[in-house]
């Protein structure tokens, strides 16, 4: 069958979100991919500061357009929108309603640059609207949402990167294929490091949002609250109901590199602890600002995650040179450290014996995504949404274990807690019509 152009197809055969189930069985018939020379059309949802470097990634991309720009609080769009239009000629369209971006079927894939609280179900809606996705870490904000996101991405069969970064990283890469070639020998113990200085927040009053943000949007699937400063725009990170704390924020990124060189791809653990509190001063933050998480696998392997977020010293080696954030992995003839979310490491054999450091090839994880959208094959990225979601439940494990005080028994299979109910209230939130995430999407 003649290749057809995507943006045609899709107005013959559905309007956006509306009438997806026919589109999507026309489209899997119908339409065989990008040729060569067609151009991808971005939109942006979420523009505050990782949303603005989404927009300039994509636009310093050969071949790669970026047509909407989306987010509720409308004094953000401005800047983002002047820098597309400074590079490109074209000034992108602007929305507040990422249900009427998701209509725009000029639109084949959006980055999702918004709060925590808001990745998996911008994620669900744009898969289900037929537009491939790359959605920044975490890609849930629960346990529960995760899976649903992995579904739709699979009925849909939609291209869904998660913004890990290190998983394109060369110097990342080839620290993990020396450990899995045994360059250390049984590697039995991982730890993720987020040694992240972290001040007060203060307390802020409940005020009426500005008139430029529609707060209801951006409450989104979260429980209806009162505006306060602390929320709109970075320090929900440090609120349940919207953020994971530094473990979902940026301990997320050591979190999927500890996973993956402890060798459990797509793997959850049996066991959880977790211990720490919000030290050092009393502010509106409900979040730990100093936490340790242990998590047990059926093997006996063991991941140690922890949050610093005070004053504190380097691991790994003496001074300075040390991580602060990074990754540090024992096995049995030696171990390794990582260094940030894309190295450099270091390797040692026994004690001090310090080995040569080795080249890998490495990746631009946007433009990753995009090869994968144009060829229609999710199994080249290097961060796919499976491994982005595991990754993201192993936050929210620690979280819960943190939140009731005490160890924890997982069942990886049924993705529950057996027998405890209190848990498994915390692996989902409860519903706020109309942004639910669906049992099935």
């Amino acid at each position: 069958m003649k290749n057809m152009n995507r943006r045609d197809f899709l107005r013959k055969s559905t309007k956006g979100v509306a009438g997806v189930a026919a589109g999507v069985a026309a489209i899997r018939t119908g339409w065989t991919g990008y040729s060569a020379n067609d151009e991808i059309c971005m939109g942006v949802i979420g523009v505050g500061g990782r949303g603005r470097g989404h927009t300039k990634e994509w636009t310093r991309i050969k071949g790669v357009r970026v047509v909407a720009l989306c987010d509720p609080d409308q004094r953000l769009l401005g800047p983002p929108a002047r820098g597309v239009r400074e590079a490109t000629g074209i000034r992108p369209r602007i929305y507040v309603d990422i249900r009427k971006m998701l209509k725009d079927n000029e639109v084949d894939a959006v980055s999702i640059a918004t709060t925590n609280h808001w990745h998996s179900l911008a994620t669900i809606w744009a898969c289900q609207a037929l537009k491939d996705v790359y959605v920044e870490k975490p890609a849930s904000h629960n346990v529960f949402e995760g899976r649903k996101v992995i579904e739709a991405a699979k009925k849909y069969k939609r291209i869904v990167q998660v913004g890990s970064q290190g998983r394109s990283d060369p110097d990342v890469r080839k620290a993990i294929e020396l450990m899995r070639e045994g360059a250390i020998g049984e590697v039995f113990m991982s730890r993720g490091l987020c040694y992240k200085k972290r001040n007060s927040i203060g307390i802020k009053k409940p005020t009426p949002p500005p008139k430029e943000l529609d707060f209801d949007l951006w409450l989104g699937p979260a429980p209806v609250q009162p505006h306060h400063g602390n929320l709109v725009h970075y320090n929900w990170h440090w609120f349940w109901d919207f953020g994971n704390g530094d473990m979902g924020n940026q301990g997320v990124h050591q979190m999927d590199i500890a996973r993956w060189g402890l060798g459990k791809d797509y793997g959850y653990p049996v066991k959880v602890n977790s211990m720490g509190g919000r030290y050092g001063y009393k502010d509106q933050g409900e979040t730990p600002n100093t936490q340790v998480c242990c998590f047990t696998y059926e093997d006996g392997k063991t991941l140690v995650f922890e949050t610093r977020g005070r004053f504190t010293n380097s691991e790994g080696l003496e001074g300075e040179k040390g991580v602060k954030i990074g990754n540090l992995f024992y096995g049995s003839k030696g171990w390794l450290a990582i260094y940030g979310t894309g190295g450099p490491y270091d390797l040692y054999l026994g004690d001090k014996d310090k080995q040569p450091r080795q080249v890998g090839q490495g990746f631009d994880h946007f433009e990753n995504f995009i090869d994968a959208v144009r060829k229609r094959d999710p199994s080249i990225l290097t961060a796919p949404v499976e491994e982005g979601v595991v990754s993201a439940g192993l936050c929210h494990l620690g979280n819960i274990a943190f939140r009731l005080g005490r160890t924890l028994t997982f069942d990886p299979r049924t993705e529950t807690f057996p027998g405890d109910a209190e848990a498994n209230k915390l692996l989902t939130r409860q519903p706020r019509p109309p942004f639910v995430v669906p049992e099935n999407v």
